[in-house]
């Protein structure tokens, strides 16, 4: 065996290990199937033996009353059979189903836990793909393995016993080739997990042309730029490759489990032929009820053997999908809980950088050793061109991000050593990129606040300054915002963002560009907005226009991650500098506008 064939066989065996804890919590009900597979094997085990009495016994020797109790029991065996078959089908189906509820919760549950950096470097497509199309292509195999290997391991068992009983010598006959049928149903395994991978594979980018090119934002850029039909292209070769990939799975050592069948069907005609061979040189070797006996039993061992090389098959096919889903449940969180979080009792607000270091990469530092000081209460404005650092900053309060080096702190305690849940609290985001969900006004609302009542959300409205639009609509609250808000203006989708963080009332504000993407006229209106919002609150604004910042209690000027200026903004401007000549092209800018 080679080195890597010995790797790759250790690296399965934790992999069913963990497959076989998913089903721990539910051990109880499966021992109530196994106990009822069970049952019905054995049970369905006596009808070959009551029907070679009532061929040897029971017709020749005109025993009705012996035929009526054996009709009876081979009757009784039928309904046992039946009963524990339904039984056994709701307990492993629920169980099943059960299993795959526990990893969709899981994995989403996780992804939740992952940081800002994972999302920006992986498509929603694919992320979508491992939850629907991998765990629901698990299906068949977690409902129903677990019973099929029970059921046919137990009556493969029990039949094998009765063939023994039987005759050993044709039992012997039956199983010669059993070896050689694990050997090709093992290939045709592994073939079919490589087949299966690259299916799953194939469906998650998928999954990513679709959520990303019939998105409103897709359609609208499809549309646009005239590449609709290309898009449409693109999906059908991608479709047509699926199509060819699913074909191959199907048909993966189809003509080696067929010959397998093949042989195991001609087995009762070779056993019929050496029973003949034997009565022709006066040896018989068994009585005719034996051997009919014998051939039911043969048909009963070979349909559950199947199975259970069909089963093995499938449990090697579906390992590549279990892998896939280990694969994101084994992903580190870039920021995590803290193991033993501190509390915020008493928030009061005030935000400390101290020699900040954030880099994304081993080379580029897009905040490098920045110290500043935001008193609760106070305002603080961040400018500087394009890939200076400002967004990252606003990052790192909400940690989204950590920081490389030094440390962010909300009233001397380290945003590091607070719950998620605590820090969701106390910092508010409003950033350039409202994001709303299909969902009424009102659910977009409750978002920040579950349980906000109707007042709450009208008077987070009227602060926001979009009341007056909202109940002029024909749904007012009710009304559906269509996907990401499309439905709704720029400068209306940022006020109901707004709204919806007055809903939390968090003690400390960042906005990160907010208005920059609006026009004058509605730059205003969410201005007047933000002014409301940010009264009482320590405020961070990431400013694109110098006209929302100039009464910023402080202002800090970025360059490549570091301040290069820093004071109010008369101060600013008579100092002569970066930020002076930031506030020209902001005059000019105007004037020409």
């Amino acid at each position: 065996m080679t080195a890597q064939k010995k790797i790759k066989k250790r690296s399965e065996k934790p992999q069913l290990r963990r497959i076989l804890r998913l089903f721990r919590p539910y051990r109880g009900r499966l021992m109530i199937v196994a106990a009822l597979v069970g049952l019905s094997s054995l049970v369905s085990v006596a009808s070959p033996f009551l029907l070679r009495e009532v061929i040897d016994t029971a017709l020749p020797e005109g025993r009705v009353g012996l035929l009526s109790l054996l009709v009876a029991g081979m009757l009784a065996v039928a309904v046992i059979t039946n009963v524990s078959s339904v039984f056994q089908t709701y307990l492993s189906t629920s169980v099943g189903q059960k299993v795959m509820h526990d990893l969709r919760s899981s994995v989403y549950g996780h992804m939740q836990r992952m940081s800002l950096a994972f999302f920006t470097r992986t498509r929603t497509g694919e992320v979508q793909s491992r939850i629907a199309n991998d765990i629901g292509g698990m299906q068949s195999t977690v409902t129903s393995t677990a019973t099929s290997l029970v059921s046919n391991l137990t009556t493969v068992t029990a039949t094998l016993v009765a063939m023994v009983a039987l005759d050993w010598r044709l039992t012997i006959v039956s199983l010669v080739m059993l070896p050689m049928f694990v050997l090709v149903s093992r290939k045709v395994g592994r073939q079919r997990k490589k087949i299966t991978s690259r299916r799953q594979k194939q469906l998650a980018r998928m999954s990513a042309m679709v959520e990303e090119s019939l998105s409103v934002s897709g359609i609208l850029l499809g549309r646009t730029m005239g590449r609709s039909r290309s898009l449409t292209d693109d999906f059908s070769r991608e479709s047509a490759d699926l199509v060819d990939l699913e074909i191959r799975s199907s048909m993966a050592g189809r003509w080696r489990m067929s010959n397998i069948q093949l042989i195991m069907s001609a087995m009762p005609a070779i056993i019929y032929w050496a029973a003949g061979v034997a009565v022709s040189q006066g040896n018989p070797l068994v009585t005719v009820g034996t051997l009919i006996a014998f051939t039911t039993l043969q048909g009963g061992l070979f349909r559950p053997l199947m199975q259970l090389l069909s089963t093995g098959v499938d449990l090697q096919t579906s390992s590549a999908l279990f892998g896939r889903i280990f694969e994101y449940l084994d992903l580190t969180p870039d920021v995590d809980e803290p193991a033993s979080p501190r509390t915020l009792d008493r928030v009061e607000g005030r935000v400390r950088f101290e020699d900040v270091t954030f880099a994304y990469g081993p080379d580029a530092k897009a905040i490098d050793g920045l110290t500043l000081d935001v008193p609760a209460g106070s305002s603080l404005a961040v400018v500087g061109a394009t890939g200076s650092g400002k967004t990252t900053l606003s990052y790192l309060v909400p940690r989204l991000y950590d920081v490389t080096e030094g440390r962010v702190t909300i009233d001397g305690i380290d945003v590091r050593d607070l719950s998620f849940a605590a820090l969701a609290e106390t910092v508010g985001v409003v950033s350039q990129e409202t994001y709303l969900f299909h969902a009424s006004i009102a659910e977009n609302l409750r978002f920040a606040k579950p349980d906000a009542t109707d007042e709450e959300l009208e008077r987070a409205a009227r602060a926001a300054r979009i009341h007056d639009h909202i109940a002029a609509l024909p749904d007012g609250y009710d009304t559906m915002v269509g996907e990401r808000g499309h439905r709704f203006s720029g400068g209306e989708k940022q006020r109901l963002a707004i709204a919806r963080t007055i809903l939390r009332d968090p003690p400390v504000l960042v906005l990160d560009e907010a208005t920059s993407a609006l026009d004058n006229g509605t730059e205003r209106e969410v201005q007047t907005a933000l002014d409301a919002l940010s009264e009482g609150r320590t405020t961070i604004t990431i400013a694109h226009r110098l006209s929302t910042i100039r009464d910023a209690d402080q202002i800090v000027v970025l360059d490549h991650g570091r301040i290069v200026e820093q004071g109010a903004h008369r101060d600013l401007i008579e100092l002569d500098g970066r930020y002076a000549a930031l506030a020209g092209e902001a005059t000019e800018l105007a004037t020409l506008l």
